[in-house]
């Protein structure tokens, strides 16, 4: 569908921001920290970076892993928004037509988990309402929709608690194939981002015992609220602290910490830090 004139004019005024936006700093070859590109696009830092799971930004990273976004990335996220507010595309159908177009790839990683579809399928498979389902999660209506539609992410814990109500573990949203491929290199590892700044990368799949996940936790981001299930979890705390509760007894720790607890325990966790935190987290049997 063509662009009406006005919502023409609106888009190229829109990239002539970016490009201001660029040019007025002492070098324009310069990047975008995730802040200024909120500002730039009209969106929060929690959508960019679910926007970004979904290819539709590849930042680079520095040293100690903060996004540095490029010209182009901007544009992109900022067309991404325009389909969203002016035509009220959702996300998946944003996707569809910037990959139709040729503006996206799939990200490191392969196809980007579009978690809404599953779900739906899930409800429609057990003949449920939206309000039945809502209601045994602890979400409402609304945000449940939303998920189906891909226009929202969920937490981990309700992630979690979604799939106990659908017999399955978060490993299914992952939509991985049995094959095991014994060795994954980091481009090669299924991804799936969480809400609020939580990012879990698969680093092993198929036929296995455990589970192990890279999890990186953005500063002040967590599980949202506490869940447990079947098996045993070791986690190795790589950068940053992480804070976290087992049935009511609170660690905090630090580069190099290590703990390992029944998963059947209730347990939330969040990132109190300033930096982000990276985890190498570890669920068996595959559970979680």
């Amino acid at each position: 569908m063509p662009y009406c004139k006005g919502c023409q004019a609106e888009l190229l005024a829109e990239c002539a921001a970016v490009n201001h936006s660029f040019m007025s700093s002492a070098d324009k070859n310069d990047y975008l920290k995730i802040g200024d590109v909120a500002r730039l696009v009209d969106m929060s830092p929690t959508v960019i970076r679910m926007w970004e799971s979904l290819g539709l930004a590849r930042p680079r990273r520095t040293k100690s892993k903060s996004r540095l976004y490029s010209r182009d990335d901007v544009r992109l996220l900022k067309r991404a928004s325009f389909l969203r507010k002016v035509r009220g595309m959702n996300a998946s159908a944003i996707v569809h037509m910037l990959k139709r177009d040729g503006r996206v790839h799939p990200p490191d990683g392969g196809q980007p988990v579009m978690i809404g579809a599953l779900l739906r399928r899930l409800r429609l498979k057990k003949d449920v309402p939206l309000a039945v389902v809502a209601e045994a999660v602890g979400i409402s209506v609304g945000f449940l929709s939303a998920l189906e539609r891909s226009q929202m992410n969920a937490s981990v814990g309700t992630l979690r608690k979604l799939a106990r109500f659908y017999d399955i573990s978060v490993l299914d949203f992952f939509q991985t194939s049995q094959t095991n491929p014994h060795l994954v290199r980091p481009q090669d590892r299924k991804k799936l981002s969480a809400d609020r700044g939580v990012e879990m990368e698969l680093l092993a799949w198929g036929n296995t015992v455990m589970e192990p996940h890279l999890f990186r936790i953005a500063p002040g981001a967590g599980s949202e609220g506490s869940y447990s299930h079947h098996g045993e979890e070791f986690l190795h705390i790589l950068r940053g602290n992480l804070d976290i509760s087992i049935a009511g007894e609170h660690y905090t720790l630090k580069p190099g910490d290590s703990l390992y607890f029944d998963s059947d325990a209730q347990h939330e966790w969040h990132n109190p830090g300033k930096e982000e935190t990276v985890v190498i987290w570890i669920n068996t049997p595959p559970t979680f």
